[in-house]
């Protein structure tokens, strides 16, 4: 299997694509797809979700999956969209209905949407698998940064990788916020103890990274370097410890810049909402809600 990994610059996101070489079809998996999208100015634009489909096409892969690792906070996703262009089934953990009936009521959301992630066509629980040719792809709920997220362990064989979503960074990074709706840092803890039980040797694709100045982006890194380096959870670091910086440092963190366009499109498979009697589509804003509410 060979993954190839796409940086997002503005939102610092890494969408992979996901490869069995060995059948004949050569199949793929895209995760966590980025829609563009400049808040400055309320425009979304499909330059660089573009470039990883022409990728896919020149290949001349089929799409058999379009996962998501969780409902993202800090970019718009493309799912709606590849799935349009290149068709496959959109996956998703099956608890982001929770997330779903959280933010119905931050949004005050109207009845028609839906929050039994219909929107979706494939709900994964705990221990769920995919079959991509040869790749099995297995499900492990690693909730903590939001109630739904999902990490997926892709095995060939002897050889095997894991796709983390926001649960884990780069060592010298860290680990996710858990201050947002539904977020908590002690199931955080509890969950990234999955990711480190498995092998050393095991690969893993990061959804972001935030490098300091003297290294270049990475989108990868290793259960046992994770062990060893990571900042926030290397081996000798207890529960307790954790949630203590966990929840200390988040206070002091600023809501991400499209947290509130993010989440009101990803909530709902990546959908824009449907244009109004002028033909124009429209996103709500909640005053006063997230982060510190008493900033007005």
């Amino acid at each position: 299997m060979m993954v190839h990994s796409f940086l997002h610059q503005d939102s610092k996101t890494f969408s992979h694509i996901l490869v069995d070489s060995k059948s004949e079809l050569q199949v793929c998996a895209v995760i966590d797809p980025v829609l563009d999208f400049d808040g400055n100015s309320g425009t979304t634009s499909t330059e660089s979700i573009d470039q990883l489909i022409a990728f896919i096409q020149e290949a001349g892969w089929q799409l058999e999956f379009i996962i998501e690792t969780h409902a993202h906070a800090d970019h718009l996703s493309a799912a709606a969209y590849l799935k349009q262009v290149l068709g496959g089934s959109l996956v998703i953990g099956r608890t982001i209905t929770q997330v779903q009936k959280i933010f119905k009521q931050i949004y005050n959301l109207d009845t028609s949407f839906r929050t039994d992630a219909s929107q979706f066509d494939l709900l994964l629980d705990d221990g769920d698998t995919l079959k991509l040719g040869s790749i099995t792809i297995n499900a492990i709920a690693v909730p903590g940064h939001t109630p739904a997220d999902m990490a997926y362990l892709a095995v060939d064989g002897d050889d095997q990788l894991v796709f983390v979503g926001d649960t884990l960074f780069a060592p010298d990074v860290g680990t996710a916020r858990c201050d947002f709706p539904g977020g908590d840092a002690a199931t955080l803890f509890d969950s990234i103890q999955k990711l480190l039980a498995l092998k050393e040797d095991t690969v893993i694709y990061l959804c972001h990274d935030y490098p300091p100045t003297n290294r270049d982006y990475c989108a990868t890194s290793s259960v046992g370097e994770q062990k060893r380096r990571n900042i926030h959870v290397q081996d000798g670091i207890d529960k307790l410890a954790f949630i203590a910086m966990r929840e200390a440092r988040d206070r002091n963190l600023d809501m991400p810049k499209l947290i509130i366009p993010a989440v009101q499109v990803n909530i709902d498979a990546g959908n824009l909402p449907d244009p109004e009697a002028n033909g124009i589509r429209y996103l709500k804003v909640p005053l006063n809600v997230l982060g510190n509410a008493n900033r007005q």
